[in-house]
């Protein structure tokens, strides 16, 4: 009995590569399938004779589900909601394939509001996941489950400039099968896992808990929201702007999976950096080079874009794996829902984002978005002062 404790314990505080790289397979082909939408918006604005801020709109109603993730967070922490992470790879292929055929902006804003849902419990359930299977390398684990994320985010653009390259819009639904394929894996690699908290009996009442989240995430917030803009006019409309600005579809395209690609180191290093040099210092620096590399980038032309896309990749996206683990680490008891307080908090704040953003660039221009949200960026730097050193367990 006591042998079977110390081993459970060891399996605990141990970083359980193989299980965490299952979790972030599926989050990488699930996300490659949600990156569609970036890509296809100059064609869905062609198609359906959109404003920017309509084609904005279909960005926010595919984050909006993410209000519910505290509520399937809370419910993590007591049932077992892994058929969840199973299913979510399968589901994203369904539907984000078949925007491509849809026949309507109202059918095709029903797609992305159903690949919203899919997404929030994914993003709600997996990551917590992935951390009890990290051990005391929380930030690493995180950094595992952002890579992920990352590479598809990275393939989605490539996969479905490629795809338009060889068959028209109307034949995406061909490109279902990589989610199938991610659900089988992660049902054999988590069919014995369960999402159940393993402190369930020292978790607080729900109230309680998100009143003791206030001193961590009331300055998250701020910082999120800093974050956002900056994520809004990188990712989301980076194709669009380049496209403005003279550059064809291809070469737009291919300049989000630039960004993306460097993400992907940023998000690996920045979790494990923040191990050992701590998530605050990681935070500081990550979001005052982005902020200052921006600015950069709208003063230089061609191809001279490219290495600053691969910096801002970087360190842009090395900022989630950190907070992440702050999060989780803060709020051992009620992990799950912490996490979907923040992923929701994190999701709505950027699909707000994003429909401001597009508005900016209507009444002015997707150029002006970009200076606005560097210098958001800065502003929010002392924000980071107010977050926990250390963990508050």
């Amino acid at each position: 009995m006591e042998i079977n404790q110390e081993q459970n314990q060891a399996n605990e505080n141990k970083f359980q590569g193989v299980r965490v790289s299952a979790i972030a397979f599926g989050h990488a082909v699930h996300d490659t399938y949600t990156a569609f939408l970036s890509p296809l918006l100059p064609k869905f604005i062609e198609k359906f004779a959109l404003l920017k801020t309509e084609a904005g709109l279909l960005a926010v109603l595919l984050q909006l589900p993410s209000l519910l993730q505290p509520v399937i967070g809370h419910f993590s922490d007591h049932r077992n909601l892994r058929w969840i992470v199973i299913a979510a790879p399968s589901v994203a292929a369904i539907l984000m394939s078949c925007t491509g055929v849809a026949p309507s902006y109202a059918i095709l804003a029903v797609l992305l509001l159903f690949a919203g849902l899919n997404s929030a419990a994914l993003h709600a359930v997996a990551p917590v996941i992935a951390g009890k299977f990290s051990g005391e390398r929380l930030g690493k684990g995180m950094g595992y489950w952002m890579v992920g994320g990352e590479l598809g985010r990275t393939l989605g653009p490539v996969v479905v400039v490629s795809a338009l390259g060889l068959f028209s819009m109307n034949k995406l639904p061909y490109l279902m099968g990589g989610g199938f394929l991610a659900s089988f894996v992660l049902y054999w690699k988590l069919k014995d896992v369960t999402t159940v908290s393993d402190r369930r009996a020292e978790a607080l009442h729900w109230f309680k808990a998100l009143k003791h989240m206030g001193p961590v995430m009331l300055p998250l917030a701020g910082i999120i929201t800093m974050r956002s803009f900056m994520a809004s006019v990188l990712t989301t409309y980076l194709p669009t702007f380049l496209t403005e600005e003279g550059s064809n579809l291809w070469l737009a395209g291919i300049s989000l999976s630039v960004l993306e690609a460097a993400g992907v180191v940023g998000a690996f290093l920045g979790g494990a950096l923040s191990d050992t040099l701590g998530r605050r210092r990681i935070l500081f620096l990550a979001q005052l080079v982005t902020a200052l590399f921006v600015l950069i980038f709208l003063n230089v032309d061609g191809w001279l874009r490219f290495p600053l896309l691969l910096i801002l990749g970087f360190s842009l996206l090395s900022l989630t794996p950190v907070i992440m683990a702050l999060v989780q680490e803060n709020f051992p008891q009620n992990r799950a829902l912490a996490n979907g307080v923040y992923m929701a908090m994190s999701f709505v704040i950027r699909a707000l984002a994003i429909l401001l953003i597009g508005t900016i660039g209507d009444v002015f221009s997707l150029r002006t978005a970009f200076y606005f949200s560097s210098g958001l960026m800065l502003l929010g730097l002392p924000l980071i002062f107010l977050l926990p050193g250390k963990s508050r367990t």
